[in-house]
């Protein structure tokens, strides 16, 4: 499903997502609170979001699209180079970020992405998100070798899918590593995951 509130933008996207094998355009609103109205009826995996819309922004509407429906998949789709933005954004559920300039085939990658559970942030919004701000605190905690790995990967958005056919282990295993670490890191977001696998250089 697609939210923005300028219609030439959801008739431009919904035009290029035609053309693509295995994407339905489900619905369109023009504000969060009529895609909240939506959501419930045509029960997409994804929505792709803008942040500034009237009645409710994106940022708002994402925070009740995952109290409501914990699995749904959010993109968001902003013109907003923002750190605080983007941080708020992953922080409270969304899968993805990505700016309006990007080209329409990495619009696709990302939406594709997402829609496997995994993390994708554009390369403007990571500097953004990272240029700023002291190196997380690690404390004395310190990552095995196989934890760093799998930290790089999930930075890169890899899902844990991906993460186990790589490294040839079980998708549980993975999932117990990302646990451990970020009780080592005493980190919780996928977006402080990245951020100190960026400031340790494991990407």
């Amino acid at each position: 499903m697609l939210v923005d509130d300028h219609i030439l933008v959801l008739e431009g996207i919904r035009a290029r997502l035609q053309q693509e094998k295995g994407i339905d355009v489900v619905g369109q609103a023009t504000d969060g609170n009529k895609a909240l109205e939506l959501v419930n009826d045509l029960k997409p995996d994804v929505v792709m979001m803008d942040i500034s819309m009237p009645n409710m922004n994106g940022i708002e509407a994402t925070k009740i699209f995952k109290e409501r429906y914990p699995d749904l998949k959010i993109l968001i789709l902003s013109m907003h180079d923002n750190r605080e933005y983007i941080s708020q954004l992953m922080f409270h559920g969304a899968k993805g970020y990505i700016l309006k300039d990007v080209s329409a085939d990495e619009m696709v990658r990302a939406l594709r992405t997402v829609a496997d559970g995994a993390t994708y942030i554009c390369c403007a919004a990571t500097e953004t998100l990272f240029r700023h701000g002291e190196p997380i605190d690690t404390g004395e905690s310190k990552l095995t070798r196989r934890e760093e790995a799998i930290l790089g990967r999930v930075a890169k958005g890899f899902s844990s899918k991906a993460i186990s056919n790589e490294l040839n282990i079980s998708v549980r295993t993975v999932e117990s590593h990302r646990q451990n670490i970020k009780t080592k890191l005493h980190l919780n977001t996928t977006a402080e995951l990245t951020k100190y696998a960026y400031d340790q250089e494991l990407l």
